[in-house]
């Protein structure tokens, strides 16, 4: 029975180890804000609009025209996420940024993790400050391929995290 338990301990250890080294795994260097402190992480589920264009091929694709997203915390909407693109809080705070860095995301569904440096900002509340914007666990999102008509519009699905930062 000891041997029995001292297995279960042992493998107990290890998957706790392995859980704690998982979740302090670093973001990738193209996303990395260092020195910067989190101010809040929101949960986003919304879609990537996109918009069927001509290339200069002459071969139609579908081109990503905008985000919209609803921004949640503890599964009540505080905000919205949209052209710009723009981060928008209940408290009327809000950011713009521009992408500065991409990493890939876990699968080819996935659109791109992002890095975002904060060109402009509103209001007095918690986005005040905010620097940069991290957009992180990003699932589902692209859409890829021809389209047959110009000017039509198709959604993808997709959720992601939103880490809003400031520096230290």
């Amino acid at each position: 029975m000891s041997l029995l338990r001292n297995t279960a301990v042992a493998i107990f250890s290890l998957l706790a180890s392995l859980t704690t080294a998982s979740a302090q795994t670093p973001l990738p260097d193209a996303i990395a804000a260092p020195g910067e402190t989190i101010v809040l992480t929101l949960h986003a589920e919304g879609a990537q609009v996109y918009e069927c264009k001509a290339g200069n091929d002459g071969k139609t694709a579908w081109a990503f025209r905008e985000p919209i997203a609803t921004l949640m915390l503890d599964g009540k909407t505080v905000g919205r996420h949209y052209t710009g693109p723009n981060w928008e809080h209940i408290d009327s705070s809000a950011v713009v940024g521009k992408a500065v860095g991409n990493a890939p995301g876990a699968t080819p569904n996935d659109i791109p993790w992002l890095k975002l440096t904060v060109i402009s900002g509103r209001g007095t509340g918690i986005l005040s400050g905010v620097t940069t914007v991290q957009r992180i666990n990003t699932a589902g999102g692209k859409l890829e391929g021809a389209c047959d008509k110009p000017g039509t519009y198709r959604n993808a699905p997709y959720s992601a995290e939103y880490v809003f930062l400031r520096k230290s």
